[in-house]
């Protein structure tokens, strides 16, 4: 355990570093890192952790080194974009515990712009709050985790033990760029990720399952509409077939020791859908991507094969879909739930880090989002620890970070550092 002095000393240097830190995540938050963008805010991250004294490791994604991998999830973009960006401290005679601290550099699309109060990469700070697409998730948290370290340096201190920072990328679609990260080797006793989770630490997350259903029909003039199959009223009802699985998943929650209070942890979700190619005529195609969650301990085969009866025996119901059933492709995440066990260590040094920066306790919640923790708690036998600022919007209109929080939680991850790793003299 830290002792009271030591402790204060880091909690300064966060405060007189806390205005560059701002900065720095306000020059991140304006790089688009969409999917197949990220690679000039990869630079970025890249230079920064060189001129902070880290080494570098910056590399290019390949999808046969890691296809074969447990926590796979499949790919139908190309990958020449796709870096990942690891800073590497490593002093000459580790002393204490190794200690991987990992964010992700991409963020959703951000929709229309003219339903932003301002433009989504011009970062924006109004009171205690940055706006901007990514700036709750999860770039503060990730800009967080360098700000740690650097003020652990500006007291003349340094962890004395092995610590890789990591900045990834696909973690919103797949978390292949985890993957690659234990792909290349990365190892280390515990990882902390600064998910924008409210200040409290993650208990458990669901899994997530993608997938594209492709609908056909017949196309006829519109004014014999009765004669053709219509794809688009044939997907609807497709979708009302799969909301009832969704309820059926739900009833299930009660048999979930960390979802059983919550109201609705399962959700299927149509993110895209498109039909047609004239107002006059019968659609004959309609294509919608569904994100489908699952619970912690879920076989993803089985739901798999759950939802693909469902989808068979909606289309049953219409006459044309009975002889020309949809087509299912798997394009993004399959994704097992987590949940954290085996960590009391990490979580009591987690703990004592969090009430010393918050001067409160540290709580714990079930989320019904994923991240990446799960390729280090069921892949790599090591504690994921889900831990970061308060954001409010994510993935939603004027998403925006709370800085009260993320200074509180940068020195949380300081002082978490500090005690688990040891430290010694820059």
């Amino acid at each position: 355990m830290l002792d009271g002095e030591t402790t204060s000393r880091i909690r300064n240097a966060v405060d007189e570093g806390f205005d560059e830190q701002l900065q720095f995540t306000a020059e991140l938050v304006k790089f688009p890192s969409r999917r197949g963008q990220e690679h000039t805010a990869q630079d970025f991250m890249a230079r920064e952790m060189r001129e902070r004294g880290l080494a570098v490791d910056r590399w290019r994604i390949d999808v046969e080194q890691i296809r074969h991998l447990p926590g796979f999830s499949p790919v139908h973009v190309d990958y020449d974009n796709a870096y990942n960006v690891v800073g590497s401290h490593r002093p000459e005679g580790p002393k204490g515990r190794s200690l991987i601290l990992n964010g992700h550099i991409d963020v959703v699309p951000e929709g229309p712009h003219e339903m932003w109060s301002s433009p989504p990469y011009q970062p924006r700070i109004d009171g205690d709050w940055m706006y901007g697409r990514g700036a709750g998730d999860m770039k503060a948290g990730l800009t967080g985790t360098l700000f740690a370290l650097q003020a652990l340096r500006r007291i003349g201190l340094r962890p004395a033990a092995d610590v890789f920072v990591q900045s990834v990328v696909e973690e919103e679609c797949t978390g292949n760029g985890a993957l690659a990260c234990l792909a290349r080797g990365y190892r280390a006793e515990a990882a902390l990720i600064p998910e924008p989770m409210g200040d409290a630490l993650v208990r458990a997350q669901i899994g997530v399952i993608w997938l594209q259903i492709k609908v056909q029909g017949i196309p006829v003039h519109v004014a014999t509409a009765d004669t053709g199959s219509n794809a688009i009223d044939a997907a609807f009802a497709l979708i009302q077939g799969l909301k009832e699985l969704e309820a059926k998943w739900n009833a299930e929650k009660a048999e979930q020791p960390h979802y059983a209070e919550h109201h609705h942890p399962i959700n299927f979700n149509v993110g895209k859908i498109a039909g047609g190619d004239w107002a006059s005529s019968v659609p004959s195609w309609c294509v919608f991507d569904l994100r489908v969650a699952i619970y912690p301990g879920d076989d993803i085969d089985s739901r798999r094969a759950e939802l693909e009866d469902c989808i068979r025996r909606s289309a049953n119901r219409d006459a044309f879909l009975r002889n020309a059933p949809p087509q299912v492709t798997y394009n993004g995440f399959l994704a097992e739930g987590y949940e954290l066990v085996d960590a009391d260590e990490a979580e009591a040094a987690l703990g004592r880090a969090h009430l010393a920066a918050y001067e409160t306790p540290l709580t714990t919640q079930a989320t019904t989002a994923t991240t990446d923790a799960r390729f280090f708690g069921l892949y790599a036998n090591t504690p994921g620890l889900v831990y970061g600022p308060l954001s409010e919007a994510i993935h939603g209109f004027d998403e925006r970070v709370n800085l009260t929080s993320v200074r509180r939680n940068t020195g949380a991850i300081a002082l978490f550092i500090a005690e688990w790793c040891g430290l010694e003299a820059a």
